[in-house]
């Protein structure tokens, strides 16, 4: 049996296998009721991603355990997402590990690597209200630019200069 993940764990970002597919839909059950209104479950966005051609996602570890997922859409192609750029899709911590940091971390290591790919800024949306991730995004450096996608507030990370 692995350790529960503290908050000094090493957070990465890895590819979804076959042998952890399951365990990483099985994440999305662990939120509460209002935060399962905000964001798709994982096994939907998994599949969701197997038909567009834009789609990068990863499983967020903290050392051994999954403990989230995150999606991003890359380039516009329309069908899904109308944006030209980087546009973090979906992303989730599982309940019993948020507020550990790993969030924090998970979106620090796509940043980086939007970066390496030549992105200067990772675009987003979220709903506000009850279990709205609005206060996350916001600690994270991200600001509303004005827009809405669908319903949603449209928000922007810029981290060419960081």
């Amino acid at each position: 049996m692995t350790e529960q993940p503290t908050s000094a764990s090493e957070v990465s970002l890895r590819r979804i296998t076959s042998q952890t597919v399951y365990d990483i839909c099985e994440l999305s059950e662990t939120l509460s009721e209002a935060q399962r209104n905000k964001v798709a479950d994982n096994g939907t966005s998994i599949a969701e991603a197997h038909f567009s051609e834009n789609a990068w996602f990863r499983a967020v570890y903290a050392d051994d355990t999954p403990v989230g997922f995150v999606m991003l859409h890359i380039g516009s192609d329309f069908d899904v997402i109308d944006c030209p750029g980087a546009f973090l899709w979906r992303f989730m911590i599982a309940g019993p590990f948020q507020r550990m940091g790993f969030g924090e971390k998970a979106i620090a290591l796509v940043a980086r690597e939007m970066k390496a790919r030549g992105f200067g800024e990772l675009f987003t949306s979220y709903g506000l209200g009850e279990a709205s991730p609005e206060g996350f995004y916001k600690r994270l450096g991200f600001v509303a630019t004005g827009e809405t996608y669908d319903d949603e507030v449209e928000a922007v990370l810029k981290f060419t200069n960081r």
